[in-house]
């Protein structure tokens, strides 16, 4: 976190590329979207300045305090960039109040991403010197490089073996890419198809094939590379494995369709249908909420270890349904710490999912989850997380 002295040394100067300066924020969609792009550009780090970018809210452009209000309804709008889903991929930053002599500031600092290039709303926002700018086609390019150099998570690796004639490019010209970049981008861009790509993080040109990520969203057949990146669904008759099974089916292809079957396949086996509450009263409850299923089998999608060859696993039982995926927590979320942390092992892939409408905002799904159950009147949902080889979700039947 900055302290006073630091703030005030970069205040005072004028020109630099690390901070940007407002009075306050009044003008709700104007402000909502300068915040955005500001920090967007902080993220993108630009003149590879390495070192944070800090956005002030309470500071005049001359470097002079405003004495704006700093509420904790201020703070808080601003903690939700980090995790809304309007800047992709997930930007590393901290808010805090900084009181002064002259008034109090918002401070948020920015780290910069090691999964460049980041987007607020489709566009790549960068700072060019004291101001910020959309970054033209080299500018895309230099920060896609330098992606590829730091890529640390399996699914921004190059998958070796799957180039251009094993991909579906329709699934990234006609879904993927409209929904991830502005118009007026995508009208503008006069680039190859796998330039685009390697723009979004889905191919390398260096190695002249998909990244891991590209492969599971747009290759003909992901498995040939991944070998687990499947569904596979289970109902059975009784309360275990060994009882007898009424249905089965395995989901696969490309994440793109996969997800989309998936989510078609829950709304045919677990609509909505009103229950005898009393013999007086119907109440619109099932015996299993599809939201919250949904959410939880997002999340092992989202989560799992693509370097597993062992599916997700979709089992439905006479009294609950079991979500386990491979890989358990990761990264920052622990034990302790669960489930009110959040850490990625495929941020790409979440990126992706938040791009095609799967997730509506990071961090959330157990939340809703358990809110979904509750207000259906289930159990709140299991979690099993004393494994480092999978994570178990069980959701128990709703009692009349």
């Amino acid at each position: 976190m900055i302290n006073e002295q630091e703030l005030r040394e970069l205040l005072r100067d004028l020109e630099s590329d690390r901070v940007e300066r407002t009075a306050s924020l009044k003008d709700r969609d104007k402000d909502r979207d300068k915040c955005g792009e500001a920090i967007c550009a902080f993220a993108n780090d630009m003149p590879a300045n390495s070192r944070p970018g800090y956005l002030v809210i309470g500071v005049h452009n001359d470097g002079t305090i405003a004495g704006a209000e700093i509420t904790d309804g201020l703070l808080q709008q601003l903690s939700n960039y980090a995790d809304s889903g309007q800047i992709v991929p997930l930007p590393s930053m901290t808010v805090q109040k900084v009181p002064l002599t002259e008034g109090n500031v918002a401070v948020v600092e920015v780290n910069p991403s090691d999964m460049p290039p980041v987007r607020y709303r489709g566009r790549v926002w960068i700072r060019r010197g004291p101001r910020r700018a959309i970054a033209n086609e080299q500018e895309e390019r230099i920060l896609t490089e330098r992606r590829i150099h730091h890529a640390r998570t399996f699914d921004l690796r190059c998958c070796r073996g799957c180039g251009r004639s094993e991909l579906v490019l329709d699934l990234f010209q006609l879904t993927y890419r409209n929904a991830a970049v502005a118009p007026e981008i995508v009208e503008e861009n006069n680039r190859d198809l796998l330039l685009q790509m390697a723009s979004l993080g889905f191919w390398c040109p260096a190695e002249q094939c998909a990244t891991n990520a590209g492969a599971l969203l747009f290759a003909q057949d992901p498995r040939n590379w991944i070998p687990g990146a499947a569904i596979q669904y289970v109902r059975y008759a009784g309360d275990a494995l060994d009882t007898d099974v009424l249905d089965e089916r395995r989901f696969g292809g490309d994440l793109i369709t996969m997800l989309r079957e998936v989510d078609s396949f829950l709304k045919t086996v677990f609509p909505s249908q009103p229950e005898s509450v009393s013999p007086l009263q119907e109440e619109n409850r099932a015996p299993y909420p599809i939201l919250a299923i949904r959410e939880l089998l997002m999340n092992a999608v989202m989560h799992r270890d693509y370097e597993s060859n062992a599916p997700i696993r979709f089992y439905w039982f006479r009294d609950r349904i079991e979500i386990q995926n491979p890989g358990g927590l990761y990264g920052a979320v622990t034990a302790e710490t669960f489930p009110d942390q959040n850490d990625y092992r495929n941020p790409k892939i979440a990126e992706a999912m938040k791009t095609l409408g799967y997730v509506n905002t990071f961090g959330r799904g157990i939340a809703r989850a358990q809110r979904s159950l509750r207000d259906n009147g289930n159990p709140p949902a299991e979690f099993d997380i004393s494994q480092s080889t999978f994570f178990l979700a069980a959701i128990r039947r709703a009692t009349p």
